[in-house]
């Protein structure tokens, strides 16, 4: 099975005010297509803590061209791309069941409602420093040609027009088997500290997130944003909203100092 595919239900809890589907569910949707497609290839969680290995994710960039509705019948599917550098690229979409045929390998993913690209990192869980991934990617299907997002996943740069938003503890419910805060919790702390009036009323959307550190347990986390100057319209591939009218720059600092997250949200209203 070169590609992941999973049938699901749009549910109450994945949806905000407008009825449509929030950037967190399809962060937690993707999460969970790659966890189950990494078990049956033989690199899942069990595999790989045998090893003393891990993946960890790196980047991600998603771009949600129309929003799904509450009730809507979807199609998730993941599939892995290979190797760039360090990192091993897995690719994401998620399709209206009812606008489309039953998807297949085949299937174009410009179908698709909602597209993304990740970038993966394997640590040495021991010395907590990422490993070589081509001689796990050699294992795994390319997918060539298969493409879900072109620009992606993006690496940020620092932004000096930051100022503080507001910080959170990392408490019980943000921590995963690993022990930190799960990668689909920092996006859920960018839509607390977004206006929820602008994120009610995009009907596109685009986040690229950059993980830089791991939160632990109990941990204070420094939330950091401000707006961005939106390019002019042509500027932009078309894996973006054509048109954004809002954009932010968002930081997540421990303490110390250290950066844990860097984000840049596109809203299309």
């Amino acid at each position: 099975m070169d590609l992941w595919q999973e049938e699901i239900k749009l549910r109450f809890g994945s949806v905000d005010r407008s009825d449509r589907m929030t950037l967190g569910a399809a962060f937690s949707f993707f999460q969970e297509a790659a966890i189950s497609h990494a078990v049956f290839l033989g690199v899942g969680r069990d595999e790989m803590t045998e090893k003393g290995q891990a993946w960890v994710l790196s980047r991600l960039s998603v771009f949600m061209e129309k929003r799904p509705l509450y009730g809507d019948t979807l199609i998730v599917r993941s599939w892995p791309r290979g190797p760039e550098k360090l990192f091993c690229l897995r690719d994401y979409d998620i399709s209206d069941l009812s606008s489309v045929d039953l998807p297949s390998v085949d299937m174009p993913s410009g179908k698709a409602l909602v597209r993304g690209r990740s970038g993966w990192l394997v640590l040495d869980m021991e010395k907590r420093r990422p490993l070589r991934v081509q001689s796990i990617v050699d294992k795994l299907p390319l997918n060539e040609g298969i493409d879900a997002l072109v620009s992606g996943p993006v690496g940020l740069e620092p932004r000096e027009t930051l100022v503080s938003s507001g910080s959170r503890r990392a408490a019980y419910s943000d921590i995963d088997f690993y022990g930190h805060v799960n990668n689909v919790r920092y996006v859920q702390w960018i839509q607390d500290i977004t206006s929820p009036e602008l994120l009610d009323k995009a009907e596109q959307m685009r986040l690229d997130i950059n993980y830089m550190g791991e939160t632990l347990p109990g941990e204070l986390v420094e939330l950091l944003s401000s707006p961005i100057e939106n390019a002019p319209p042509e500027d932009y591939p078309e894996d973006y909203p054509s048109n954004p009218s809002s954009s932010f720059a968002y930081e997540g600092r421990r303490q110390s100092g250290q950066y844990v997250f860097r984000a840049e949200l596109r809203l299309g209203i």
